[in-house]
């Protein structure tokens, strides 16, 4: 069981294999989809979003075969605590940080992280984990383990947000989750855009269209509130290059999904998706906003709706919506329980003291927070 702070190909397991196989095939036999986490997307952040040394791989192995890939960073506070901890990475572009663990293998790769972080030196307080399906199966194995080797964990956050699982049509889902009132006004708004020009909607299928799409994406983002705010990728070299890397990998390994509305040939909204397993995870919109009177948020995910229920490879998409976000809860009726967990660590000596002594201040200053708030 090892790990690296930066591995990437050419760095090969002891036996002869590359790793970016290994990734792959873990991918392939998930217990739970992540496509954050999926080769194309973590090597492409890893190049382009990690500084060196801040982010570390732990790899779990069932003899020579990986049965499981956490990416973990050490972070110098936790929340508004200037306590040390470990946290899996969720950069500012991951919204799923379920590690990569192997089907019928979860509660051994799990024991395998534990302890590898029991005796990493570099490993602080305790492990923080975040956006992790409540009801997924990595979920399952932490209250699993932790249960038998009687090792502390709290949630300590959760939330919903939007979800498209459904055996509908794309027609009757839509009349069946939105209302006839709002169906007739977006009807209306289809009808006054199309006045104006030829109104097509794209999938990208062409390998060739990969690079100018991108472009045109992080053009159109940056057009809007998210560049005047400095938040669109496209205000940062680093999230650009990661962007197109993750897309261009994303599309080789069949695994990008991504929508554009177009006005006479011109995209005034376009949407990125990554599929992972009978999944897929919405990543980025963006939109004209010289349109926005047409609502092509709106248009753009009617599209999607029709994409993903004709994709018979596509069995559900998550939103990675904030919860409470009114655009896409309105449209999507299936939720999903987003959670956070603090795990605590074992040690030797003063490490275990530290250890111990951080978990137990983080739970008990979390507490008589919320017995301050009334919510105890």
């Amino acid at each position: 069981m090892d790990m690296a702070s930066h591995p990437l190909p050419p760095y090969s397991h002891p036996a002869g294999v590359p790793q970016r196989t290994r990734w792959e095939d873990l991918a392939v036999h998930a217990a739970e989809a992540n496509a954050f986490y999926a080769p194309d997307m973590l090597a492409a952040a890893i190049d382009h979003l990690a500084a060196d040394g801040d982010v570390r791989l732990i790899e779990a192995r069932d003899s020579e075969r990986l049965i499981g890939l956490l990416p973990v960073m050490v972070r110098s506070r936790h929340g508004r605590l200037p306590i040390g901890c470990v946290g899996n990475w969720v950069h500012d572009h991951c919204f799923f940080g379920a590690p990569m663990i192997r089907q019928g293998h979860e509660a051994a790769a799990w024991r395998s992280f534990l302890a590898q972080l029991d005796d990493a030196p570099w490993a602080r307080g305790f492990l923080h984990l975040e956006a992790i399906d409540a009801a997924g199966a990595n979920a399952a194995a932490i209250e699993a383990v932790c249960v038998e080797q009687r090792r502390g964990r709290r949630e300590i956050h959760r939330y919903d947000r939007a979800m498209l699982r459904s055996d509908l049509t794309a027609d009757a889902y839509w009349e069946s989750q939105v209302r006839a009132k709002k169906r007739k006004e977006l009807r209306r708004l289809q009808k006054r855009l199309a006045d104006l020009g030829v109104v097509e909607s794209r999938l990208l299928t062409d390998r060739g269209d990969v690079a100018r799409w991108c472009g045109e994406f992080l053009a159109l983002e940056a057009s809007g509130w998210k560049g005047r705010e400095g938040t669109a990728m496209g205000c940062k070299p680093a999230d650009a290059a990661f962007f197109r890397a993750a897309c261009a990998a994303g599309f080789d390994a069949g695994r990008l999904h991504m929508l554009r509305l177009d006005l006479d040939g011109r995209p005034i909204a376009m949407l990125v998706n990554f599929r992972h397993g009978a999944g897929a995870f919405s990543f980025k919109i963006a939109i004209d906003e010289e349109f926005g009177r047409f609502s092509p948020g709106v248009l753009i995910e009617i599209a999607n709706l029709h994409a993903v229920q004709d994709d018979p490879a596509i069995g559900w998409m998550d939103s990675c919506a904030a919860p409470d976000h009114p655009m896409i809860d309105s449209l999507w009726a299936e939720r999903r329980t987003i959670v956070q967990y603090r795990i605590a660590l074992y040690g030797q000596g003063m490490t275990q003291f530290q250890r111990a002594a951080a978990f137990a201040i983080a739970n008990g200053v979390e507490s008589a927070a919320r017995l301050l708030k009334g919510q105890g």
